[in-house]
């Protein structure tokens, strides 16, 4: 109430931000605290040029989004909170230790459907994507900006091709930057799996696309969720293109199908990663120059593995 009755005074809402921060630890104030985030995003919306401010209350809200996550609360903020974010990060999009805040909290902001829709229809993907062009070797901010481009892209509601085509050589790029820290290649694997699920690759860019996802495959062999994301991406590209079939195939380093076997070898006791393997050969079968290289390469043999891991399945 303090805080609603003096919008314009800055004082009041830095003093505001900081008791409702002291709140944070007890346990018992998180209901009243879930409340507060539309005062709090308010306050940095009206005091727009106030970096302080911001910096306390991006820091505040990631405060209260972190144990709503915790505790497993989903916050669909709306599209106010959604718009005042946004300004947000074009006011300070060359700040960048600020920047590395801030999208940590719109990545936990867009685990929520309702949340990422809003984000969507703000416009927020092009500031996505100018930020990962200027900061790509910031691997924090390219983590938290593929988690939220994932979300963003995976929206039913996807009316954004035009923009959504052009954050894949922006995602490709990130992901060539950093195929060697398995966090990020994590991310921007799943990025390009959600991109290429809506259709987004072109022709042209499907056989690159794959061979760069091969090769995040074998750089980071023992991350089981890279590995499924990777491989559900490959698949999306292959039905897009038979050119990505044949990437996979004629890949310069090496048969992505004996690769595709180290894989399942590797995480056969892991369930999705199983399905999207699977998905992956169903896809690339399609087409009879594919299979019939395939079965030189004796895929049945792990198919029948499969089929015996997982009975039920």
């Amino acid at each position: 109430d303090f805080m609603q009755a003096s919008w314009d005074i800055e004082e009041v809402q830095a003093k505001g931000i900081q008791h409702l921060a002291s709140f944070v630890k007890d346990k018992s104030a998180f209901p009243c605290l879930l409340k507060c985030t539309e005062v709090i995003t308010r306050a940095m919306e009206t005091h727009i040029d106030s970096l302080e401010l911001h910096v306390e209350g991006c820091t505040l809200l990631l405060e209260i989004l972190s144990q709503a996550l915790e505790q497993g609360v989903m916050m669909a903020l709306d599209e106010c909170v959604a718009s005042c974010l946004l300004h947000t990060v074009r006011k300070h999009s060359e700040n960048e230790e600020f920047l590395s805040s801030l999208c940590t909290l719109l990545m936990m902001v867009s685990a929520s459907e309702v949340a990422a829709e809003n984000l969507r229809k703000v416009g927020i993907i092009p500031d996505l994507l100018s930020i990962l062009r200027r900061f790509l070797h910031n691997d924090k901010i390219c983590f938290s900006c593929c988690a939220v481009l994932w979300s963003l892209a995976a929206s039913e509601n996807n009316g954004d091709q035009a923009v959504l085509e052009s954050a894949v050589p922006v995602t490709s790029a990130v992901l060539q930057k950093h195929l060697q820290n398995g966090v990020v290649a994590e991310s921007a694997c799943s990025a390009l799996w959600a991109l290429s699920l809506q259709g987004c690759v072109t022709d042209s860019d499907c056989e690159p696309t794959a061979a760069l996802l091969l090769d995040a495959l074998r750089m980071n062999p023992e991350r089981a969720v890279l590995v499924k994301n990777g491989c559900l991406a490959l698949a999306s590209l292959v039905r897009l293109s038979e050119t990505a079939a044949l990437a996979i195939l004629l890949d310069s380093k090496g048969s992505g199908i004996e690769l595709i076997k180290d894989e399942y070898h590797l995480h056969f006791d892991e369930p999705g990663v199983a399905e999207a393997l699977c998905l992956l050969m169903n896809e690339m079968v399609q087409y009879d120059e594919i299979m019939l290289d395939m079965r030189s390469q004796k895929m049945e043999k792990l198919l029948s593995e499969i089929k015996l891991q997982f009975p039920f399945s």
